[in-house]
């Protein structure tokens, strides 16, 4: 089993520990801001299914239908999560507005406060191995599920400041409106996972700092070349994908050229991990010069 794979199902597991805790919480105190807490832990159980599937899909094998690779499946993963983090949102949205008309006193507040606690330092420490994981292992669903979980672990500490707040001052009108915080901070959080997964559909470009290193990563590796242009690149799940059109001297032969492109393909593969590259050798009077984007001395 990958790594990925290993982590997803504990996402799983820890999800449902999680929407445990803060389930018991709210059905202790009543607080609709707790309720509002447990119902982001569901989208989070919902989304680390929907992940746990999409990573398998992604280590599928290029086959005759998707010759590619099925790395794209990630994408729809993180998309689908923010979705449901907007839908949750709006939930929490609806019972805040009912709790602001009749506000009423919590419940055994202290308690639910010490198990939503403890769910939060849980999501904590999940949150940063997610991330961390997740970008080693080039895997946007990993990613965006602990960057959402990040968001929970915020929205919780807000949530329990809150609930703490409303305790001791006894004002109950403080647990629907931090109620409404919370929902207007899930759904920005869930337009910013939108966002960025909708990029990798759409075939967006490489961060500048990556199309950086690949430049130079051609350059060191393409000794011998005159130059390269048309660099073009796309991410899709955990692969990379590069192609450019690599200009050589007139009088190179097959087996030179296919050097060349063999040691600029294994430098890049040592530099990006999992990358798929399509070169296009050219001759030299099909050179740009000036327009090229990578001149080799």
């Amino acid at each position: 089993m990958s790594t990925t794979m290993k982590i997803a199902w504990t996402s799983l597991l820890v999800g449902f520990a999680v929407l445990g805790l803060k389930t018991l919480a709210y059905a202790l105190t009543g607080s609709v801001a707790l309720l509002s807490d447990a119902l982001e832990s569901m989208v989070n159980v919902v989304t680390a299914v929907a992940a746990l599937i999409a990573i398998r899909v992604a280590a599928m094998p290029a086959d005759d239908n998707h010759p590619y690779g099925h790395h794209k499946a990630e994408f729809f993963s993180a998309v689908l999560e923010g979705v449901m983090i907007i839908i949750a949102a709006l939930l929490i949205l609806r019972e805040a507005v009912t709790g602001i008309m009749d506000p009423q006193p919590l419940q055994l507040p202290l308690m639910g406060i010490v198990f939503s606690l403890t769910a939060t330092l849980i999501n904590a420490v999940w949150s940063r191995v997610l991330i961390r994981i997740g970008r080693r292992e080039r895997s946007p669903a990993l990613v965006a599920d602990g960057r959402h979980l990040f968001t929970d672990v915020v929205t919780s500490a807000g949530v329990i400041i809150g609930v703490g707040l409303a305790m001791t001052t006894h004002w109950w009108l403080l647990d629907p409106l931090v109620a409404i915080i919370v929902a207007i901070n899930i759904l920005w959080s869930g337009a910013q996972v939108i966002r960025e997964s909708l990029s990798g559909l759409m075939d967006e470009a490489v961060p500048p700092d990556t199309l950086e290193l690949i430049h130079h990563v051609i350059v060191v590796t393409g000794e011998g070349a005159v130059e390269a242009h048309d660099v073009r690149t796309r991410h899709a799940g955990r692969a990379t994908f590069v192609d450019f059109h690599l200009v050589v001297p007139g009088e190179t032969t097959v087996f030179h050229a296919h050097e060349i492109c063999d040691r600029i393909e294994a430098g890049l593969r040592q530099a990006l991990g999992e990358v798929r590259i399509t070169i296009h050798v050219e001759p030299e009077h099909k050179a740009e010069h000036k327009a090229a984007d990578i001149v080799f001395d």
